[in-house]
């Protein structure tokens, strides 16, 4: 089963465009602005900044259960935690496809550290888990099993940005894998996912699992055209051309473009979005059922736009509802 991001998005070598240096995009000191910031529209569109101000993740962890990490890239290494691979079943969930460091890149990238982007939540940390392979597939018994350890391993949110092909009329028909966001939920964990990039009306899981899931807008508030939609109590975040961390090395979604960040599309990437506000909560003391109540009562208003579900996430929103 294919769960990668949107194909058609545009992998482009920013760090070199700006800096005109090698993937790290920067020096090595903290405290210092990211210099690749003023492309991720996202992180404004949801008020993350001033959300900030609140609380930024601080003792939270984010599982990525994808397809790996690059485990040295420069924006990401000193927020990493211990992971796992269930491709190769080691402890190594080195990144072969280039998905889930771009997921990784969106919801915790090290911040202010003068190098590249900015993380959602760049008080969290990542545990990459991987379940995809280098071609960007895996099968139902490695994702589920990556959810379990996550969950059993003390992830606090965990991120499923595998939102195409049959993955999503296997959830729907309630199989192990409601089984296993249930288990994470029922071990505190909240389970954020990517609603799928086929623009069609879906309801991608049984009807009462705890999964907070996700579709995509654009840079004016409107759904995106690959986006799915009609999920029970789904929520929507930007997901198009969404700046994030590459691999550093050859992959399939670097052959071309060996800068270590690039621009994908995708509900894959508003998911990360929404973990990260999650963390954002996490830090704030609510349980799971709490953080995914508190995003959904606080989304931006869709008026008429009923292909976004509830609205567009709010961060600032979300905190302050979480202080009240």
């Amino acid at each position: 089963m294919r769960t990668t991001a949107r194909t058609r998005a545009a992998l482009v070598a920013g760090c070199l465009l700006l800096a005109g240096a090698a993937a790290g995009c920067g020096d090595d000191n903290d405290d210092k602005a990211d210099p690749m910031r003023g492309q991720q529209w996202a992180l404004d569109a949801l008020e993350l900044p001033d959300a900030w101000q609140q609380a930024k993740g601080d003792d939270t962890v984010i599982a990525v259960v994808d397809s790996g990490v690059d485990l040295g890239h420069p924006d990401l290494e000193d927020r990493l935690v211990d992971g796992y691979d269930f491709v190769d079943g080691d402890k190594r969930p080195e990144d072969g496809f280039g998905h889930g460091t771009h997921v990784a890149g969106i919801a915790a990238a090290d911040t202010d550290n003068g190098k590249g982007i900015a993380g959602g939540a760049p008080g969290a940390k990542i545990m990459p888990v991987r379940v995809m392979g280098d071609d960007g597939s895996g099968s139902n018994a490695n994702i589920t099993k990556g959810i379990v350890w996550a969950a059993d391993h003390g992830a606090d949110v965990i991120n499923l940005s595998l939102g195409e092909g049959p993955l999503m009329s296997n959830l729907l028909q309630g199989g192990i894998l409601n089984r296993a966001i249930q288990h994470a939920h029922d071990k505190g964990a909240v389970v954020v996912a990517a609603a799928g990039n086929d623009g069609a009306a879906t309801q991608p899981y049984k009807v009462g699992t705890p999964v907070l899931v996700v579709g995509a807008s654009d840079q004016k508030g409107r759904p995106a055209d690959f986006s799915n939609f009609g999920a029970q109590d789904a929520v929507s975040a930007p997901g198009v051309q969404i700046l994030s961390t590459l691999p550093t090395y050859t992959v399939e979604l670097t052959k071309k473009n060996d800068s270590g960040y690039g621009k994908l599309d995708g509900t894959s990437m508003a998911a990360p979005h929404v973990a990260a506000v999650a963390a954002l909560l996490h830090q704030q003391g609510k349980d799971p059922d709490a953080i995914m109540k508190t995003i959904r009562d606080t989304t931006k208003d869709p008026g008429s736009q009923k292909r976004l579900g509830l609205g567009v996430v709010d961060a600032k929103a979300a905190v302050d509802a979480a202080d009240d």
